[in-house]
């Protein structure tokens, strides 16, 4: 674990950034290679996230096809204040996979965090946006940490014990499966502990039409996006994976209640691995993401499962879309 504390001065203060990316998981060399190699090839969506995936997630966010984004945007400012006084001021604010920081950053003045802690993949982009964010918020506690938050992790030492606030939006927990995202919720209240809670943005089910468009839309931005999880691999283990050789598929699976990401192969393609070759074949799929949608009670179940009280919903009016708030249970 590498720690950069960057104040500077004592006048100027600067957020304290630790890189984790080593002490939570090594190099994913394996974990990469294992996928490829699987019967039915897959990829974990955690690699869409290098710098450009990072900003070509944002233009997803902002396109017309995209209602998850701007639904729970409306949420929060329909019943934000009620949100916040469930989740209560003064608390340690921890944003998992909080990207570009904008979404917590609009929480701000409602919560008020004593500390606002940020964890991501993506190394050098979130250090980039916690300078920026710091410079606007000269008075807060900025802590960031580049970290895979997706399995069993421990907060460091600068992270407040106190009130810790878990930060999950965007509908982010459909990317696990119903048992990962059990433990995935148990491992956040292990680390939170007695005095924890969560607060999550989750996507409901809805008509398989405008699914469908969310996550294949007419400029191809998504398809830009998932594509470029290539570009990372090639990075991450040397592969020689070219972009142009597949193309971006995805669809509703309603027997399976959950969006499905794939790229497939647009003729015969031999990939250059670190353990040798591999050829796909002309029409196989390499699966990146899976997006569960849920219903209300099948949310509730999860998180009683996982350790947390009964929750509290916020919907908008076609209830696309929920902001949930759960506390640890004793």
């Amino acid at each position: 674990m590498v720690r950069m504390d960057t104040k500077t001065s004592p006048s100027i203060r600067r957020p304290t950034f630790i890189d984790a990316t080593r002490a939570s998981g090594g190099h994913p060399r394996a974990e990469i290679v294992a996928g490829l190699r699987a019967q039915s090839p897959q990829l974990s969506p955690k690699y869409f996230y290098d710098s450009l995936g990072s900003r070509l997630f944002e233009a997803i966010c902002e396109l017309p096809e995209y209602y998850l984004t701007r639904t729970e945007a409306q949420i929060f400012e329909r019943y934000g204040r009620e949100i916040a006084k469930a989740v209560g001021a003064g608390a340690t604010l921890i944003d998992l996979g909080a990207g570009n920081c904008e979404k917590a950053e609009r929480l701000f003045d409602l919560l008020h965090p004593a500390q606002y802690v940020a964890i991501d993949i993506s190394a050098a982009f979130l250090k980039y946006r916690l300078e920026c964010l710091q410079d606007k918020h000269t008075q807060l506690d900025v802590v960031g940490i580049a970290m895979d938050f997706t399995q069993r992790f421990e907060l460091p030492e600068a992270v407040r014990r106190e009130r810790r606030r878990f930060f999950y939006p965007g509908s982010s927990l459909g990317n696990f499966t119903p048992d990962e995202a059990q433990q995935f919720l148990r491992n956040v209240r292990v680390a939170g502990g007695d005095d924890c809670a969560i607060l999550m943005g989750v996507d409901l089910v809805k008509d398989k039409g405008t699914l469908d468009a969310a996550y294949d839309d007419t400029l191809g931005v998504t398809a830009a996006f998932n594509l470029n999880i290539l570009n990372q691999v090639n990075r991450l283990i040397g592969s020689n994976f070219d972009v142009r050789d597949w193309r971006h598929v995805a669809y509703f699976n309603a027997e399976k209640s959950r969006i499905e990401m794939h790229l497939e192969a647009r003729r015969d393609v031999t990939v250059r691995l670190p353990d040798g070759p591999r050829t796909f074949g002309g029409g196989v799929r390499i699966h990146t993401e899976n997006s569960y949608k849920y219903t209300e009670e099948a949310l509730q179940r999860l998180l009683e499962a996982a350790g947390f009280a009964r929750p509290g919903f916020w919907f908008d009016d076609r209830r696309a879309f929920g902001v949930v708030f759960s506390a640890a249970s004793h």
